[in-house]
């Protein structure tokens, strides 16, 4: 695109904003350079025109100039048409990537300027506040024992962009990162541009979708990309901030921060609804898991190597050291490494031996020798005697920059590089436990007996020590799947350690046999053990999956119903009295929609937290939330602090789904940030918990409000989703719903079963349909009839929403989620989309209903914030929708006119037109990128 065409996206920016215009501009020329090279001036002539009409009728709404800017895409051949789409989606590609850069950046900036003040939301402005407030050193110790955060990544297919348009997105970001460089010459200048134009030229010429749908293994591997490029650096990092800082405020104390941020991982383990995940393909997982961290840790060995040359002509190492040496000498073989040639040398000796074992632990054969790493702690060990040793001779300074953080990082990566979590659904437990108790002549059909009757059996199974299954019957297909999966845990546990996998979770559990009987699968092949003298032996648990609305209000009395089960709750006493409950964002706002999913999830937290205190039970919440904001989806550190302050306290597990996972962790300098906002938040909800500033009969007030807004919400969000017998049909023809089940960007199926009902199909599709079309309906509707039900045009009853918004974590997040899903709507353009409906009564009716509780929504929220506009409260968000708008829209309109002409074609009955398929595609990559949102 031109240079005005750049420029203008970013104009009217604060000066110090510069450096982001000049980025923009700059990779603006170069995209235009290469349509200019790939279509000739007319193509970037025809680009310019549709950019400066749609510009124009952002700025003002002309009826004429609409209907002219519609003839002219119309008017486009589908070759121009092809490349027109491609240039407004590469641009926004490129926008992302100068944003990104400018997000570093401007901390670097800060951090420059600031001198000695403290950076809000930083880990320092945390601990300081500790300070502050006077929190003695033993309080804070336990408080930072006590916190703890698992960001785990989810197989949900929700990531539009390809790993080689990824792998060309960072070597982009890196590139213009080099333009800040003071020292740059003219001709390097230049060469980087050359270099920059090359890049983007590869993109061009890059498919952006896949041929074919990834398969798990893909998928597994696109997660552990974000391990190789950024967390297995970055992680450690945080650790290194939070011990500085509290070092520096509380400087008596010798601080080595516990393991309280981690990574896990649900790809290659979830298994619901997604038959390509079996044992099998579990177990190749945590190989290929343990296959680069292992690489990781030969690659820091080896920098060692060239790192520790002290010696022993000028310094004395530990005698244990060398006694460890001793043992290497006779233990292992050197095969694979060549030993150090200079004995006067000893680290460098020491880590000849210690790459050697690394390269046995590969070798499953050699299982159990002295001569590999049988556990990380082995590997833990040898480095902590490098560490004494150096120490002792007065080399702490390298022990702390060398050492330190590569014992830090076995700590957190272990073996397995993060835990992997196994899921399924309950009617798969309950399908095979029927099988295995009919061929054992226990229950002829276990599945038909109440809940009561199911409860009482497996509780008896549990107790009694002997098998269920045997090698000698038939099992069904999947119920030997089923329990392979138990076979490989326990397998996995022996061989990369028990933390590798540890939670079991279970999609819609609605009962407390559904976690019984996962137990009594457990207890068959040795994860569960009652022992001779009845202690219980325990390394898997069970974890609940609450979903819809009518699971979280069941949630409180089943978890009571198990932890009043003598041997339940000394399997939770094995687990450290800790137990995990997972709450689902994405189905009960699908359910329930956003207000109500939002608070009947609190009521939940609250609910749970108490029935768990009855039988002293401390609890670990895993929120399932989304990407997108009809999922849950917002800001890690918000995220975290929107939560109750005392359901925190046993730790926090957070889903990090599809364009998040690249949008946080893709470049190091946003990951940093992203987790040293989320350790903020973390010490801040510590805090809290313990010192509360709000008073109890304040929040207790604003419940109820909450309560009673959400009542309204839910009838209202039912009445048109549920009960409106016309609103499938709506859904389904004026959005790409059916098409985006085309685009192959996950392994798993859109639907759970192979049926056209609401109820089976995914929130994922659901919501992603939502924002291709502009709608965005599950992230805000019906918030603005239940707001209006309670202030009534009543200014004290607006006075108390003011002062909720102002004071109460809860409602100041719901209001600002609400803000953010109203600025990325635009019903304008979501009119294009209902024009698709072919029953016009239909679609006039309820594009009424929803244009009206929009206009209404956005009122309340404008009234209750004192805003003049929505997002005035995030001008640098709302600046970017605001500016992004008029080069999505094109996209928007575009992707109208596809599908209308790829549907008349199927709905006569003709082939597909293969061109038009994909360039549906591409507009749906495009506007994903445009809108930073998929679903």
């Amino acid at each position: 695109m031109s240079e005005q065409t750049a420029s203008t996206l970013t104009a009217n920016r604060p000066h110090s904003n510069n450096l982001l215009r000049r980025d923009v501009r700059f990779l603006g020329n170069i995209l235009g350079d290469v349509l200019v090279h790939q279509g000739g001036h007319e193509l970037l002539e025809i680009v310019e025109k549709i950019r400066e009409m749609s510009k124009a009728l952002r700025a003002e709404f002309v009826p004429e100039l609409y209907d002219e800017f519609k003839s002219v895409i119309d008017a486009l051949s589908p070759e121009n048409r092809h490349q027109v789409i491609r240039a407004f989606a590469i641009y926004f590609q490129l926008v992302n990537i100068a944003e990104q850069n400018h997000r570093i950046r401007r901390k670097r900036d800060y951090e420059r300027s600031a001198g000695e003040t403290v950076q809000p939301g930083s880990i320092e402005s945390a601990v300081q506040v500790l300070k502050e407030q006077g929190i003695a050193v033993n309080e804070v110790k336990s408080m930072i024992e006590g916190i703890s955060l698992e960001l785990v990544m989810t197989a949900h297919p929700t990531e539009a962009t390809r790993r080689a348009v990824l792998d060309i997105h960072q070597r982009i970001a890196s590139q213009v990162m080099e333009l800040d460089s003071p020292t740059l010459t003219y001709r390097e200048r230049e060469k980087l541009r050359e270099k920059l134009l090359n890049e983007v030229l590869t993109l061009w010429q890059t498919d952006e979708l896949r041929d074919r749908k990834p398969t798990v293994i893909d998928e597994v591997r696109n997660g552990m990309y974000y391990f190789d490029e950024t967390l297995f650096e970055v992680l450690p990092s945080v650790y290194e901030e939070l011990e500085r800082c509290l070092d520096k405020y509380y400087p008596d104390e010798r601080w080595h921060v516990p393991a309280y941020l981690r990574f896990g991982t649900w790809i290659g383990g979830d298994r619901d609804g997604n038959p390509s995940v079996t044992a099998k393909v579990t177990w190749e997982t945590l190989t290929l898991q343990r296959g680069l961290v292992l690489d990781k840790y030969e690659e820091l060995l080896k920098n060692l190597m060239g790192q520790l040359s002290f010696s022993t002509n000028i310094v004395t190492v530990s005698d244990e050291l060398l006694q460890s040496m001793k043992r290497d000498r006779e233990q292992v073989e050197l095969r694979s490494v060549e030993m150090w040639r200079n004995e006067k040398e000893p680290y460098k000796v020491k880590l000849c031996y210690m790459l050697e074992k690394l390269a046995n632990t590969r070798n499953d054969a050699l299982k159990g020798s002295p001569s590999r790493y049988n556990s990380a702690e082995d590997l833990k060990d040898d480095l902590l005697l490098i560490d004494t040793s150096l120490r002792q001779h007065f080399a702490d300074y390298v022990a702390d920059t060398h050492i330190r953080k590569l014992i830090r990082q076995v700590e957190l990566f272990g073996f397995h590089l993060a835990a992997l979590d196994v899921r399924q659904h309950s009617k798969e437990h309950e399908n095979a436990m029927t099988e295995v108790l009919a061929n054992m002549n226990i229950s002829d059909n276990y599945a038909a007996l109440g809940e009561e009757e199911k409860i009482e059996l497996l509780h008896r199974l549990l107790n009694d020590p002997r098998p269920l299954t045997s090698p000698h019957f038939d099992y069904s297909e999947s119920t030997r799947e089923c329990l392979d999966v138990y076979h490989t845990i326990y397998r996995a546990q022996q061989e990369f350690g028990v933390n590798c996998i540890s939670s079991y979770l279970i999609s819609m559990t609605q009962g407390a046999s559904d976690m019984l009987e996962v137990m009594v699968f457990a207890k068959e092949v040795g994860l569960f053990r009652k022992e001779s003298g009845g202690n219980i032996r325990c390394t898997l648990q069970a974890v609940p999956l609450f979903e819809t609305i009518d699971d979280l209000h069941a949630a409180p009395g089943i978890m009571e119903q198990l932890f009043a089960l003598p041997i339940y709750r000394q399997a939770v006493e094995a687990r450290g009295n800790l137990h995990e409950i997972m709450l689902g964002y994405s189905d009960s706002n699908k359910d329930g929609g956003v207000v109500t999913a939002n608070w009947e999830l609190r009521v939940a937290l609250n609910a749970i937290t108490s029935a768990a205190r009855k039988f002293n039970v401390k609890l670990k919440f895993f929120h399932g939330r989304g990407g997108a904001l009809g999922r849950g989806g917002m800001p890690l550190n918000r995220s975290i602090l929107a939560q109750p302050p005392h359901t925190v306290g046993g730790g926090i597990k957070i889903t990090e789904q599809g364009e998040v996972l690249s949008s946080r962790y893709s470049m190091k300098g946003i990951a940093y940030r992203s987790l040293e906002q989320a350790t903020w938040a973390l010490v801040t909800a510590a805090r809290l918990s313990k010192y509360p500033e709000q008073e109890a009969a304040a929040v207790a007030e604003w419940e109820t409000i909450s309560k009673g807004i959400s009542e309204t919400a839910l009838q209202k969000y039912q009445d048109l989703i549920f009960r409106d017998p016309d609103f499938l049909t709506f859904f389904k023809e004026s959005t790409p719903l059916p098409e985006i089940g085309e685009l192959n960007i996950g392994s798993r199926p859109s639907k759970r079963k192979n049926s056209d009902r609401f109820e089976d199909l995914r929130a994922i599709p659901w919501v992603f349909a939502w924002t291709q079309s502009r709608y965005l309906l599950p992230a805000w509707y019906a918030a603005g009839t239940a707001l209006h039900s309670y202030v009534q045009d009543d200014p004290q009853r607006l006075e108390t929403l003011k002062t909720m918004y102002g004071q109460f974590p809860f409602f100041t997040s719901l209001i600002d989620n609400l803000q953010m899903a109203l600025a990325k709507a635009d019903l304008l353009i979501a009119k294009e989309y209902a024009g698709m409906i072919t029953d016009a009564l239909i679609r006039d009716r309820i594009f009424a209903q929803i244009e009206e509780e929009y206009e209404r929504t956005s009122r309340l929220i404008l009234q209750i914030t004192g805003q003049a506009d929505i997002l005035d409260n995030v001008p640098v968000i709302q600046e970017s929708i605001r500016l992004r708008n008029p080069y999505v829209d094109p996209l928007s309109y575009m992707q109208v006119q596809l599908l209308t002409e790829l549907r008349e074609l199927r709905s006569r009955g003709e082939e597909d037109d293969p061109l038009l398929l994909r360039e549906v595609l591409l507009t749906i990559n495009g506007i994903a990128a445009g809108l930073r949102n998929t679903g």
